[in-house]
């Protein structure tokens, strides 16, 4: 946790373009050792003041009101003469160029508190420790393959092209005649299979460019056009390595640029690019780095995946959009950290929190939430205005790729002129993509008391998911907060960056929809954990976060139904009575939510500590267990006494004939006996079956 001695606030109004007040806004930043405030930060003589505030209090982190990249660029020298970190928030295109003072003064204090409360959650960057290979392939475009990086290994798949006459400098680029039929795999081995009419007999010697009737044949690479007709001319090969029928062979690279490829991967396949541009150029740099850190925190030992070959959660393979989720068998799951890209998908979906963003992670979300979410001042000082400046209070999780541009660029028309752009002052959480937000995160800002919450993302274009990413995720949490007896508090919303109309209209239709929450903001400070359950779970694990969080949301609503619709990673287990009552289901349990004591006749199961991962139904023997996803709120143990468990099957235990250890039910040994009758072994007393295990085999070696 950092010290507040250590860090430091500056707000700023760019030159007094943004409504906000400085002062007001200085008074409402907490947590700091020392608020500061100018009109125009980024200043040469201010810089100087300020390194010389940072050296004097011996700051070490800094938190400054600077959207501006030029504005940026000059501060960052604080951090180069002094050592402290910087750290910037927006208060002008976010806040004080499109709301009214008293908002955008509230809002910014607000962000700023939001990013010191961040710096309360540290992440070590853990290195991944694999290398990806620096093999890439480049198809058809000579400019870009000429264009990687010096440390990649080039080659330039001619996909028909010429290239004998390019005049850019490919000496480094190694050539690979054949047209692209097929491209499969992942990073790191990447499989093109290519189809030309020249074999690798061929010796270069150019024979049949020089008879070349009918110009079907490429100098550079030399192939021939599958349009070619064929004739003696095709004899002139002193090697024989023209073939008209098509040679096929497939090659293998650790990454691939093709241009206007199709991925048929919802995110993209890392390592497969299919843009020529130069953040193609970048991604592929980025790759080839020696020292990448991992995007992830694993802790795979409460991974609820499977055991023992039976499949449980998929979670996190189902809902990976770049294939950097694999299941080698049923019951596993592996991570391919080279080829994360850091959307969050797999750690919104994990129910256990055997997965989690090493950044921004749910915790550090957490803690710019509750700041983010607040009681206004009433009286005195800070009283500017009679109204609230901020209601209702909307979190709102921004997607940090096109959905944080377009809110950026309505700033920008507004201050230009160009658009009069005005919309409510939602309170702005930063993440990788939408697809980091999951139940846990939003019933958490009800929690913290948010009038309503908005997932803010790319809509049906998701650089990641695709169409409509969020819109199951919607209405499976509208119809939880309405069973809660809130109420829909939820909407995702997509602006466009071309125009504010829609995204305004949108936003304030939902705003003026919502109804004050009976939740009180400020008092909920979020510990990750579900409180009573005695597991070993994660904090801030998607389960026990929820959880967490509904206990919170149920001090203060009645609830309009026992059973919640719409929430994951709760289970409700019933139980046949084609139940044996053998310890499978209990062993298989990741969680602990089963158990049966020995010698008594009893399954008990726990709604608390389950999280609907099903492998105790997929795996049980005697296919006597089915299970409901949904919250019962009866289950819960503070509604039972305490008891977190509940009895969900009791049978009389039949006991082994020779050392008195329980086998199974008296039901299940019947059942066996019944389908087993040549069970009878002279020598034997009674039923095979009416034997444990281990008495079986005694008694096998025995005869």
């Amino acid at each position: 946790m950092t010290d507040d001695a250590d860090v430091g606030a500056f707000v700023c109004s760019c030159a007094d373009t943004c409504d906000i007040d400085l002062e007001t806004a200085r008074e409402r930043v907490d947590g700091v050792s020392m608020a500061a405030s100018s009109d125009l930060l980024c200043e040469g003589d201010t810089v100087r003041d300020v390194c010389s505030v940072v050296e004097d209090r011996d700051l070490e982190e800094l938190i400054l009101t600077c959207p501006a990249a030029a504005g940026q660029e000059r501060l960052e020298r604080i951090e180069r003469e002094t050592g402290a970190t910087v750290h910037f928030v927006d208060q002008r295109e976010g806040a004080g160029w499109v709301h009214d003072e008293p908002a955008a003064t509230e809002k910014t204090a607000r962000l700023v508190n939001a990013a010191r409360a961040g710096l309360d959650v540290g992440s070590e960057p853990t290195p991944i420790g694999e290398t990806v290979g620096r093999s890439v392939a480049v198809v058809g475009d000579a400019q870009l393959a000429a264009a990687m990086p010096e440390s990649a290994e080039v080659s330039l798949i001619a996909d028909g092209r010429e290239f004998d006459d390019v005049s850019t400098d490919l000496s480094d680029v190694r050539f690979e005649r054949g047209r692209v039929l097929d491209v499969s795999g992942s990073l790191g081995e990447i499989e093109v299979t290519l189809e030309a009419r020249v074999t690798e007999d061929c010796i270069d010697c150019m024979d049949c460019v020089r008879v070349d009737p009918d110009d079907v044949v490429t100098r550079t690479p030399i192939d021939i056009s599958p349009d070619a007709s064929g004739g003696e001319w095709t004899d002139v090969c002193p090697t024989d390595a023209i073939d008209l029928e098509g040679v096929r062979r497939t090659v293998s690279f650790d990454q691939v640029v093709h241009p206007g490829g199709e991925d048929n991967t919802p995110g993209g396949t890392t390592g497969y690019h299919t843009d020529a541009d130069l953040g193609t150029i970048a991604a592929v740099s980025d790759l080839l780095e020696p020292d990448r850190s991992s995007f992830l925190d694993l802790e795979m030992d409460v991974c609820a995946s499977g055991d023992s070959g039976q499949e449980g959660c998929r979670a996190c393979y189902d809902a990976c959009p770049h294939d950097a989720v694999s299941k080698p068998a049923p019951h596993e799951v592996e991570f391919d950290l080279s080829a994360c890209q850091n959307c969050g998908a797999c750690t919104s979906s994990c129910p256990t929190g055997a997965v989690d963003l090493a950044d921004r992670s749910n915790e550090r979300i957490a803690r710019e939430v509750e700041a983010l979410v607040d009681e206004e001042p009433s009286g005195g000082l800070l009283d500017w205005s009679s109204t609230t400046a901020i209601d209702p209070q909307v979190v709102a999780f921004v997607c940090s790729e096109r959905a944080e541009t377009a809110l950026s660029r309505y700033g920008q028309m507004a201050a230009s002129g160009r658009e009069d752009v005005s919309y409510p002052p939602i309170l702005p959480v930063r993440v990788n993509c939408t697809d980091t937000v999951g139940q846990a995160h939003v019933l958490h800002a009800l929690a913290a008391g948010a009038d309503g919450v908005t997932i803010v993302g790319c809509g049906n274009d998701c650089a990641h998911s695709g169409p409509d990413p969020k819109a199951e995720l919607v209405e499976r949490l509208n119809a939880a907060t309405t069973d809660l007896g809130l109420g829909e508090r939820v909407r995702f919303l997509a602006p466009n960056s071309e125009t504010s109309g829609e995204f305004a209209h949108s936003l304030s239709a939902f705003v003026e929809e919502l109804t004050e929450t009976p939740i009180p903001p400020g008092e909920h400070e979020a510990s990750g954990t579900s409180l009573t359950a005695e597991d070993d779970l994660p904090a801030y694990g998607n389960r026990v976060w929820s959880l967490e969080s509904i206990r919170t949301i149920l001090e203060y609503v009645d609830p309009g139904r026992e059973r919640i619709r719409g929430l994951e990673n709760f289970g409700t287990m019933s139980v046949s009575d084609a139940c044996g009552l053998t310890p499978t289901c209990a062993n298989l349990c990741p969680t602990g939510a089963i158990r049966r004591e020995d010698g008594e006749g009893t399954l008990e199961f726990s709604h608390e500590r389950c999280v609907d991962c099903g492998l105790c139904e997929t795996g049980c023997p005697e296919s006597a267990i089915t299970m409901e996803t949904g919250l019962d709120i009866e289950l819960l143990p503070e509604e039972n006494g305490g008891d977190a468990w509940t009895t969900v099957h009791e049978a009389e235990l039949f006991e082994c004939r020779s050392c008195g250890a329980v086998v199974a039910s008296v039901s299940t040994v019947e059942d066996l006996k019944a389908q087993l009758p040549d069970g009878q072994m002279d020598g034997v007393e009674g039923h095979m079956a009416e034997y444990c295990s281990d008495c079986k085999g005694d008694l096998a070696f025995k005869l």
